[in-house]
């Protein structure tokens, strides 16, 4: 599999919602202006037309005026806050909207609602959204994509420099051993023993770098690769992954893959966990992949780098990603892509 192309460009510009759904009700809806310079108009028509007709005030006023006076008073106040108060409650609705958005979490949007104004100041924070997500999720597949080239670049020097270099060391210490006086024959043994842990651990990065399996032997072979990878001492890594799964695109299987490999890696260094599970199975419309533990939990941490990089590769790919707490306790992490027709 070659690097992680520019999904966005092939998929061509994102498409914004219509505008025309944000502005239902927009012409048929009083502004709130109208509203409260009639409601003020009405007050001061009726207080004109009480004025030049039979009602006077005396002097001194008495009693029962007052009483008249400041029950209009009242009256055109409470109006006017009854105005204001549902001509506001789409501002608040509005400001909870923007406090809670949040691009890595692409969709919600504020409902429109209220006067033509309000609707229209709604209508704009919600194409504002929507430009504001499609530049992140380029920027981003931009940004992976250099990423994943970085990775095959690194990956390929480690193998074909450090890991010849210590070959060729290995071989020179083999030599090395073979005339060295006995009592340095275990020394020598020694450095062989730890340049060779040395050349393995950097196969090893490598391998992970740069997943060699799944682009010669396929996104289950791949899973099941580094399942082993995982299972240490301390924890075992089950597998499970269905034989009827629909055909994923490139791009689709890469993200996969990256977002096990995070699940897994977050398990073995966080959770304290000593079993683990990584399912991929067909769902209605697509496949779901489940990396689930049985850890401490997520308790009340924050998401870090880890977490929200699964959250931008799910978003290349139109993937809905979850991390949730597992039953009884630990870990759920999920991401659940759609079949791409003709993908290949």
């Amino acid at each position: 599999m070659g690097d992680v192309t520019d999904i966005r460009e092939r998929r061509g510009p994102a498409r914004l919602a219509p505008r025309a759904s944000y502005e239902r009700g927009e012409d048929r809806t009083v502004s709130l202006f109208w509203r409260i310079f009639s409601l003020n108009a009405a007050g001061l028509v009726v207080a004109a037309a009480l004025l030049l007709g039979p009602v006077t005030v005396s002097t001194p006023v008495r009693q029962g005026e007052v009483v008249v006076v400041l029950g209009g008073l009242a009256l055109l106040l409470a109006a006017n806050a009854v105005v204001l108060r549902v001509g506001l409650i789409p501002l608040q609705r509005l400001g909870r909207a923007m406090a809670a958005a949040d691009l890595l979490r692409p969709g919600v949007r504020a409902p429109v609602s209220g006067p033509s104004e309000t609707a229209a100041l709604i209508t704009t924070y919600n194409t504002m959204l929507d430009r504001l997500e499609a530049e992140r999720a380029t920027g981003a597949a931009h940004a992976l994509s250099a990423q994943e080239r970085e990775r095959h670049r690194i990956a390929r020097e480690l193998h074909d420099e450090v890991g010849q270099t210590l070959t060729a060391v290995l071989l020179q210490l083999k030599r090395v051993a073979d005339r060295a006086p006995q009592e340095l024959r275990e020394e020598v043994g020694q450095a062989q023993e730890a340049t060779r842990a040395g050349l393995d651990e950097i196969r090893r990065i490598a391998r992970r770098l740069r997943p060699g399996v799944l682009e010669e032997l396929g996104l289950p072979s791949a899973l099941r690769s580094l399942a082993a990878e995982f299972t240490t001492h301390g924890l075992t890594v089950r597998h499970h992954v269905g034989g009827d799964l629909p055909r994923l695109t490139e791009e689709s299987e890469l993200v996969v893959y990256r977002v096990a490999q995070e699940g897994l890696t977050n398990t073995a260094r966080h959770s304290a966990a000593d079993r683990a599970e990584v399912r991929l199975q067909p769902v209605a419309g697509g496949v779901e992949l489940l990396v689930r533990d049985n850890g401490s939990g997520l308790g009340g941490s924050v998401e870090g780098a880890g977490i929200q990089g699964m959250r931008e590769r799910a978003l290349l790919v139109g993937a809905v990603f979850s991390v949730a707490p597992g039953p009884g306790r630990g870990t759920d992490v999920r991401l659940r892509i759609p079949v791409v027709a003709g993908a290949h």
